[in-house]
């Protein structure tokens, strides 16, 4: 008996029974395509970037991620190479070298999993309550990785306007895996403002991984301390913007890093987010260890309707990813010392939690 085929542009709609947050999800890429949450007059807007045509997560040209899962590896691999167990620097056609399409900084790295990541692929909704939707899906080897995954996602919405995801993942032989959700906030709505520059960001991380030219860390660390890195007491994100250049590579200005959080706990607040114009507050704690703070310098594209519509753009630094996920790129630096190769026995898990409020 055949499987039935999933519509891959199918959309879900999960409430919280107090009405607080309203979350609407695609089955590509399990993708968080509208959440909606109150602001300080009680007014609902949707505070995530996306499309009113879902299948324009397929034929967008720029194609941004927009609130996806990616995996099988989230962030890069340099020159799209790795090793099981992981080396330093391997290379093409050694004995053992894994070798992934690269997509990134003109073919220097492989991005988010390669030509074709999770992203892409139509996800299987298997649980649909009011309140959550949960998706598997099946990779089978896809893009020279090693071994079948198989991974489930939840994604719940809650009362006082809490929204949870949860990932979970099984390796049917030693491969690397590293996931995040991609998603684009922006807490405004764009209610006064087309940038989140005046978005104001806490990250409880006092390092910063230290990166090259095209974003693969060197295996050291940056004290956070004194520089435009530094988020531990709320700045707004473009408060030392013009300190920004080479943060994101070679003569870009702007956030593309990843930081370390000072202590892993899943039930504190690792990152906050707000917008004084909507007073919107975003807490987010999770069970990694560090958060991927992109402030948006590539997306160009058409705004849904209740962003303005089509006539009006989502262009640079409309929005701030705060990926939660694990050391980047760690299948090429052993002096991390981080052990990202999982296999029967030692399954994948990753979960955080968004609470929303208002600023007094």
């Amino acid at each position: 008996m055949s499987t039935p085929s999933v519509n891959p542009f199918s959309e879900t709609v999960i409430s919280s029974p107090d009405g607080s947050i309203k979350a609407k999800i695609v089955n590509l890429g399990a993708t968080l395509s509208e959440l909606w949450v109150k602001d300080k007059n009680g007014k609902a807007v949707d505070v995530v970037l996306g499309y009113d045509d879902p299948s324009r997560l397929l034929s967008d040209p720029v194609h941004g991620y927009l609130n996806s899962i990616i995996g099988r590896y989230a962030n890069r691999i340099q020159k799209g190479l790795f090793t099981i167990p992981i080396s330093k620097n391997p290379e093409q056609g050694q004995p053992g070298v894994y070798s992934i399409a690269t997509t990134d900084h003109d073919g220097a790295n492989a991005l988010h999993g390669g030509l074709k990541g999770w992203d892409r692929y139509t996800w299987t909704p298997i649980e649909t309550a009011p309140t959550s939707v949960t998706y598997t899906h099946v990779d089978e080897a896809a893009e020279g990785f090693p071994g079948t995954v198989k991974a489930t996602v939840t994604h719940t919405v809650k009362d006082d306007g809490i929204y949870e995801l949860s990932i979970g993942a099984t390796a049917s032989e030693p491969t690397p895996i590293l996931l995040t959700q991609h998603t684009y906030w922006n807490l405004d709505a764009f209610e006064t403002t087309d940038t989140i520059l005046d978005h104001y960001l806490q990250v409880h991380g006092s390092k910063v991984l230290e990166v090259d030219d095209v974003l693969i860390p060197t295996g050291k660390t940056i004290d956070v301390a004194g520089s435009a890195y530094d988020f531990r007491t709320p700045q707004k994100i473009g408060a030392r913007w013009e300190g920004t250049t080479g943060f994101s590579g070679s003569g870009l200005t702007g956030y593309d890093n990843c930081y370390l959080y000072d202590e892993k706990d899943p039930k504190k607040t690792q990152v906050s987010l707000w917008s004084e114009s909507t007073g919107i507050r975003m807490d987010i704690s999770s069970d990694q260890v560090a958060v991927q703070v992109y402030s948006g310098m590539g997306v160009n594209t058409t705004r849904k309707a209740t962003h303005g519509g089509e006539s009006k753009k989502y262009g640079p630094l409309s929005a701030v990813c705060l990926e939660q996920q694990d050391y980047i790129a760690a299948i090429n630096v052993p002096e991390f010392g981080v052990d990202q190769i999982h296999y029967p026995g030692r399954d994948y898990k990753w979960e955080a939690v968004h609470k929303f409020s208002v600023v007094s």
